[in-house]
This record gives C-alpha cells, structure tokens and sequence, in this order.
C-alpha cells in the first residue's frame, strides 16, 4: 500500500512539474542597447511625382517599413519637412508605433509646397543638442533634393559643429516627373507648370544630395526597387557602437516545477527501496 501510495503521489508529482507551476515574484533589469536614426521625410509637393510608384512619397514610406524591418535594437524619430520642420515621432523603440504615425503622413500636413532641408537639418540640430551626451547621432535626409534653402550654409555648419552623421536618400530619378496638382476633394487637376507655362519636371538633385553626405561624413544612397538601397543604410547603421538608452525593470514569476520534480524523483527512489 505504501509503494503504492508513493507512486501515485510521483505521478502527481510529474503532473504538476510538466504544468510549470510559478508563484514569487523576481524583479530583473534589462540594459536597453542600441543607436539613434533620426528621419528627416520631405513631404513637399514635388514628392507627389510618380517616377517612383505610386509616388516618391508613398514609395519613401514603404522604404523607411522596409528599413524597420532590418534593424534591431535602434531607436529612431520622425522629422518631416517641406517650408518648415516638425517633430513627428519623438525617437522611439516601438517600431509599431512609428509606422502608425507614419502611415498618417501626406504633403498636406505642411502647407508650404517647397523644399527647405536647412529647415529640416536645424531642426536635426535641435533634437540630437537634447542628448549631447550621445557618441553617435545618425540622421537619416529622406527627399527627391529640390532645395529652396536660404540658409543651408549655417544649418551644415551647426550640424558639423554637433557631430551630426548624415545619410542622404534620394527618392527620384535624374530624368524627373510631372508634379500632380489635386483639388481639394483630392481628384488630380493636371499638372504644376513653371514660369515659362510649360509643365513642370521635378528631378533628383542628386548631386546637391551627394554634397550634403560628402560635408557630414554620411553617404548617398540613390532609391531603388530592389531592397539594395536599405541594406546600404543599414551597413551603414549598423558600422556604429550601440550606446545604452537607459535600464528597463519588470517582474517575472519564479519556476517553481523543480520542488515537484523532487519530490517526485524522492517518491520513486524510495518506491524502489521498499521493493
């Protein structure tokens, strides 16, 4: 009777270790590693041209998803500009998140319709002068190039003084596109025209975006369809020391199935004894 008795607690014993029991609680720390990528998106007219499908805006925002993807542990924050800057997304790890915010995203959300990437580059400036504290600070310049700057010089100035690293990504082509000009129920009314009456094309300023990487110690990357163009961004990233964000504490329940497996494990040895 004791033999069985013994037994039949050890199987209980196995049931209940198999089950994962857990009571207790154990505060852990998780040290959050990683580097910071600001994205200055241009959301200026011209980048409703369609030599990108289903335009260079919408095709810029599948790429910064595409992005995402590939990276880690990064934090990274959205800047968009086209007259003035604005801060969209402050830096975050919730990638989810971004791209909830980044799917709101459309030229009308700044209604000047040129491009000032010394705005967007000030406004760079004034982010990362927050945490000077940072070794690395990546800035990620998002535009088809058009620049209307009236003070480019001084914004590159500051951006070097503060040890900005600047990516350029081109989103155009060379030969360029009409811009689409939309009523305000959003159907299309043809085209932009210039001063001369003639449509007007918008094209890469590729080589203004080259200067703009050379200065800053960053790199161009010219869009592409293929996945080519990001995983350049992401070598380039990715080249970079991680730097600790900060600590985040949580709780988790201690195991408590080896008290089971013991007992059950004593059951049996003294089963056996008693044979």
């Amino acid at each position: 009777l004791i033999r069985l008795l013994l037994l039949a607690f050890a199987v209980v014993c196995i049931v209940l270790a198999l089950l994962r029991p857990q009571w207790g609680k154990k505060d852990e720390k998780a040290v959050q590693e990683g580097r910071d990528l600001l994205v200055l998106l241009d959301i200026s007219r011209s980048m409703r041209a369609a030599d990108f499908k289903p335009n260079r805006l919408e095709f810029a925002k599948l790429k910064l998803k595409t992005l995402l993807s590939k990276f880690e542990c990064e934090r990274v924050g959205l800047v968009l500009f086209s007259g003035s800057a604005f801060v969209h997304t402050p830096m975050t790890r919730d990638f989810r998140a971004f791209e909830l915010f980044l799917d709101q995203v459309d030229v009308e959300l700044i209604s000047s319709g040129t491009t000032a990437i010394d705005r967007a580059m000030m406004k760079a400036v004034d982010v990362f002068s927050r945490s000077e504290d940072r070794k690395n600070k990546l800035v990620l310049l998002v535009t088809d190039g058009e620049d209307f700057s009236v003070n480019f010089g001084l914004a590159k100035q500051k951006a070097k003084e503060l040890g900005l690293r600047v990516i350029t990504y081109g989103v155009g082509t060379t030969d360029g596109a009409p811009v689409p000009k939309f009523k305000s129920d959003g159907t299309q009314a043809g085209h932009e025209v210039g001063d001369d009456g003639k449509i007007a094309m918008s094209k890469l300023g590729e080589e203004q975006l080259k200067m703009i990487s050379n200065s800053l110690d960053g790199i161009f990357v010219r869009s592409s369809y293929s996945d080519g163009d990001v995983d350049k961004i992401v070598e380039y990233v990715s080249g970079f020391e991680r730097e600790k964000f900060g600590e985040e504490s949580f709780s988790i329940y201690e195991e408590r199935y080896p008290i089971f497996t013991g007992l059950a494990a004593a059951c049996l040895a003294l089963e056996w004894l008693l044979w």
